[in-house]
């Protein structure tokens, strides 16, 4: 599922996907080759390639496979250009050949990365992803000119690739540090130190994710029986409003991408997401719904209040 369009308006109903850009509509296209109709086996192989599983974007882990071989294969190289020795030669190769077994996953990760990416980083991350075949290319044909004894042209090939990897990198960093794509978007958020109302208890239904706010950051809280939750209202992985989203059991499911996280600590069950949910210390209190920041040392899943 994707956010709203960044107008705020939904799609038109007659819009087709031939006159949305080319970017959204392969998206689509790969979005849905990767949840296979909702398959749980799909997702769980989603869960895998994103990290939820490492609390970090694997994406992010592996590209420095590829980047760091590819880095010691162009100083080989530069050896063997001044040198000429066997010994030189081996490195260089042997480098070249890890970095694309690294690039294999790196590509694997970041196109499921990519798939849940939206506007304006959505069009950068296709750019960068393109960038990034195409050193792959390049690399992979220096291997193959340096199998056939032809080591100045693999070498120039080699150099070339590792120029476009460069440039590659570069707009990954536009992606995380100006876009905060894999970025923990609740991390900055101020909570309340001290209990402080958010809520008339009377607002608060049995069952539905309702919406509350202190000193305008926003926060979900939940009512399941006799037990009350508490989390950041806002999305950690593409800033989507928890309010709005799904209950599922004990499980808040994100309207943008369905990300789910657990109510009762906020750890992630599905991806895209990877950062848990910053969870609250809740309780009901002269018909009113306080929250505060969870007690240094006090575990996340201690914090959820009993209704008396």
């Amino acid at each position: 599922m994707k956010s709203p369009s960044t107008t705020g308006n939904p799609p038109k109903a007659s819009q087709g996907l031939a006159t949305k850009p080319v970017e959204e509509r392969l998206q689509k296209l790969v979005d849905s080759a990767l949840y296979c109709g909702g398959s749980a086996t799909a997702q769980k192989i989603r869960n895998f390639l994103n990290g939820t599983w490492l609390g970090e974007p694997l994406h992010v882990v592996l590209t420095d496979v590829p980047v760091g071989a590819w880095t010691v294969a162009m100083v080989f190289d530069g050896l063997d250009f001044i040198r000429s020795r066997r010994e030189f030669e081996l490195a260089a190769d042997t480098s070249i050949a890890i970095g694309l077994a690294g690039a294999i996953g790196a590509a694997a990760t970041g196109v499921t990365d990519w798939s849940d990416v939206d506007p304006p980083a959505r069009r950068i991350g296709l750019i960068h992803g393109l960038l990034n075949i195409g050193a792959t290319a390049l690399f992979t044909t220096s291997l193959l000119l340096r199998a056939k004894k032809s080591r100045t042209a693999g070498r120039i090939s080699a150099a070339l690739g590792y120029a476009v990897m460069s440039y590659a990198a570069h707009l990954g960093g536009t992606m995380v540090y100006e876009h905060r794509v894999g970025v923990d978007q609740t991390d900055g958020e101020l909570f309340p130190e001290e209990f402080a109302a958010v809520l008339p208890e009377s607002e608060l239904l049995e069952g539905k994710p309702t919406r509350a706010t202190h000193n305008g950051v926003p926060f979900l809280i939940v009512r399941r029986g006799n037990r009350l939750f508490a989390m950041a209202g806002t999305c950690s992985h593409f800033s989507g409003p928890l309010s709005e989203g799904k209950l599922v059991g004990d499980s808040i499911v994100c309207p943008y991408h369905s990300s789910r996280f657990a109510l009762e600590d906020g750890h992630v069950l599905d991806g895209p997401a990877v950062h848990p949910q910053p969870c609250m210390e809740v309780r009901a209190r002269n018909g009113q719904i306080e929250i505060r920041e969870p007690r240094t040392g006090k575990t996340p899943a201690s914090s959820n209040s009993t209704v008396s």
